[in-house]
């Protein structure tokens, strides 16, 4: 059965070649409250008022979130702010920004995938996820029916075979645009021609996918396809592809070399009060500590082993290097592979997390004690007790850890930049 299919969107109304960023948002779990209030400010049908409805999480509540979601998805698409697109599609989708002084277009292939659980070996997951976050996705999901929002998936194309497909359709006039706050610029086209559409999903179809982001959209659908299942099955009912076996994914090639990804800074405090000078003495039996010239990233990349740039409360800044007889995947224990135990996020979690600050991500009592940056120059602001700066996951290290069936810990990868939500939507009925 075929991986890779078209899909008819669900839309915003619009114009050929529209500006809709008074209408899309950032991913939902990146959008605070005043993030949300200032999207509905600029327009009231931004697609966040689906996203993040307004209501209790409880969905026993009286007009909680999810009965708010159901009604406005709804509401809309009856008074005709969505409508279906007119024919099925596969979609390209094409981000571009500047970064680091050059300009860089990030493309990728929308489309219908069908779903796999992991044990399959077919899309791979490579972060941990969390069930609370699943529970209200999953709540929303039974609500609407609908992907509101998509997977960002992985595929590997080393020999650029899509590249001329990518090429040829960007070539035309998109279908609709849309400027973020960070100034990134999203294009959408649409592929209907059944030939084009074939290639596409034969190249892609036959190769594995790798989740670079939203893993819990996925977990989320697969739970989502098994309760529709069941009660189809419970009906008599035994329908032939049906919208819910798939989820609606942004696919990118992994070895494209405008793929950013970017570091996922660490904040961390101690349990009681924090010494500084017992932190630096523990931390000397596994590292090499010294001072450094230039910026904290320099550092890193110049430490040509596993390093990282930290920084105490006590304003002291140092770069940390694995020593270099010392190999990570011999100094952690358990039975996970070499590549795992050799992340910097993993010798960080195991070589210094546990055993010096107390946090464990199997206790979640630790937990609050853990915070995330993505900027170096707040983590560096910051008034935690250390400061971690890492060097970002390459995606060699990334496909060899999902490939073993692992999953990296949390916030092991952020790619930049994120996918724009309400460009393209999806009905699951």
């Amino acid at each position: 059965m075929s991986l890779v299919h078209p899909f008819r969107a669900r839309i915003y109304r619009h114009e050929p070649g529209a500006d809709l960023s008074a209408l899309t948002a950032p991913p939902y779990d990146v959008v605070s409250p005043d993030d949300r209030a200032a999207l509905l400010a600029r327009d009231p049908h931004n697609v966040v008022a689906l996203e993040l409805p307004e209501g209790p999480l409880d969905p026993d509540a009286p007009g909680n979130r999810y009965e708010t979601g159901k009604a406005t998805w709804e509401r809309w698409f009856a008074d005709g702010v969505l409508v279906d697109d007119h024919s099925p599609a596969i979609y390209v989708v094409e981000q571009s920004w500047e970064h680091e002084g050059r300009q860089v277009h990030r493309r990728g292939y929308v489309a219908a995938i069908r779903l796999h659980p992991f044990s399959d070996g077919v899309v791979l997951p490579h972060e941990r996820t969390l069930p609370k976050a699943i529970s209200d996705r999953l709540d929303l999901t039974r609500a609407t029916a609908a992907n509101l929002s998509q997977v960002f998936g992985l595929f590997s194309d080393p020999a650029g075979e899509t590249d001329s497909i990518f090429d040829a359709t960007i070539g035309t006039t998109p279908s609709a645009t849309a400027t973020d706050a960070e100034g990134v610029v999203s294009r959408v086209w649409a592929i209907r021609d059944p030939s084009t559409i074939a290639a596409v999903s034969g190249i892609i179809g036959s190769r594995q996918i790798f989740i670079a982001d939203g893993h819990h959209r996925y977990t989320t659908a697969l739970a989502y396809r098994d309760e529709r299942r069941t009660t189809d099955a419970a009906a008599g009912r035994t329908p032939v592809d049906p919208a819910y076996d798939f989820v609606m994914m942004t696919l990118v090639n992994m070895d494209d070399p405008d793929l950013v990804v970017l570091p996922t800074h660490r904040l961390a405090r101690a349990e009681g009060v924090f010494d500084a000078d017992a932190f630096w003495n523990g931390l000397a039996t596994h590292f090499d500590i010294s001072d450094f010239s230039g910026t904290p990233s320099e550092a890193i990349a110049g430490a040509g082993r596993t390093a990282m740039v930290i920084r105490t409360a006590d304003e002291t800044l140092r770069l940390a290097a694995l020593k270099k007889d010392l190999d990570a995947a011999d100094l952690i224990g358990g039975d996970h592979s070499p590549a795992w135990k050799r992340l910097d996020v993993t010798v960080l979690q195991e070589l210094i997390l546990k055993p010096l600050l107390g946090i464990d991500p199997d206790d979640p009592s630790t937990l609050d004690r853990l915070s995330f940056a993505k900027k170096e120059s707040d983590a560096l602001a910051s008034d935690k007790d250390v400061a971690f700066l890492l060097a970002a996951t390459r995606m060699d290290q990334l496909r060899e850890v999902a490939l073993a069936g692992e999953t990296m810990p949390q916030k092991t990868t952020y790619f930049y930049p994120k996918l724009a939500s309400g460009l393209l939507m999806r009905s699951l009925d």
